[in-house]
């Protein structure tokens, strides 16, 4: 008996260490990107953080205000999302309910294979394929823009959106889809009214998961924003993106510089935003889930 007892006590406290590890690389995280930021946020400080000027090389004064890398991220991911959530969900919900099994053999595998192409190639798809396209249908100078990045991104949402709330929809038990059949509603609206209700908090899941990818993507928006520092709110100006900016700066940036310490500025700032959002989709989901 006791020693049945003691492997219990070894089981839970190998578990417990593996549930924290993940916690415990958080906090380093957060700690290493703290220590390097520290003295830019003493010197020069929050105030010039926080200015609408990124420009890191001049000869006269270097700025480094986040405000159009936060505005250019968060415009290029808001377009995304509103393109690639109903879109994924609509084809998940026409792949579980309304295609035939061979067409839903053909379907979802396709669309999980083009989960799995590298970012780049998707990048270089925009830039050659893509970016004309934008340039020729709104008569602009140059198709690198907001709109392409967010094209690209919701791209690249889209498998992991249809994949997963294609799983909740299947989930929901066939006694609901029955029961509202029987009471003589139609195939239509046994799909709006009962199915897609049921299978919600699956379907938040899908498209919090296809959000966080759009929000850390980096080599796509890089290859086909344009990486114009500017504030706007214009899909069609170019932008640069936090994330972008990190990748494109930090690799030829003077070591320990004000350079150097703005781009982990930028990092923790696209961490923290990402941790906001990752609460806001946990407590979203808890709601739901709880109803």
């Amino acid at each position: 008996m006791k020693i049945i007892v003691t492997k219990e006590k070894a089981i839970k406290l190998i578990m417990l260490i593996a549930a924290s590890t993940s916690v415990f690389i958080v906090l380093l995280i957060f700690l290493f990107l703290g220590k390097e930021a520290a003295p830019f946020i003493i010197k020069p400080g929050l105030s010039e953080l926080l200015g609408a000027r990124w420009v890191p090389v001049s000869f006269q004064k270097e700025s480094f205000g986040i405000l159009p890398l936060l505005t250019g991220s968060l415009l290029v991911t808001a377009i995304a999302t509103l393109i690639a959530v109903p879109v994924g969900v609509c084809g998940a919900v026409y792949i579980s309910e309304v295609a035939g099994s061979g067409e839903r053999n053909f379907l979802k595998p396709f669309i999980e294979l083009l989960a799995g192409i590298p970012s780049v190639v998707i990048g270089f798809f925009g830039l050659t394929v893509l970016a004309p396209v934008v340039k020729a249908v709104f008569g602009l100078q140059t198709g690198l823009n907001a709109l392409t990045g967010a094209l690209l991104l919701a791209l690249m949402a889209i498998p992991t959106i249809v994949s997963i709330s294609e799983d909740a929809v299947r989930s929901v038990p066939k006694s609901y889809k029955e029961a509202s059949l029987a009471l003589g509603a139609s195939r239509l609206e046994t799909i709006l009214r009962v199915t897609t209700p049921a299978a919600l908090p699956g379907v938040l899941a899908a498209s919090m998961l296809g959000m966080g990818r759009v929000i850390g993507e980096t080599m796509a928006v890089m290859m086909v924003t344009g990486n114009a520092a500017q504030i706007t709110a214009s899909p069609l100006d170019s932008v640069r993106t936090m994330t972008a900016t990190i990748a494109a700066e930090m690799g030829e940036v003077a070591f320990r510089s004000d350079h150097y310490r703005a781009l982990f500025s930028v990092g923790i700032v696209l961490l923290l935003l990402t941790f906001t959002f990752n609460i806001i989709a946990q407590k979203v989901l808890k709601k739901h889930n709880g109803a």
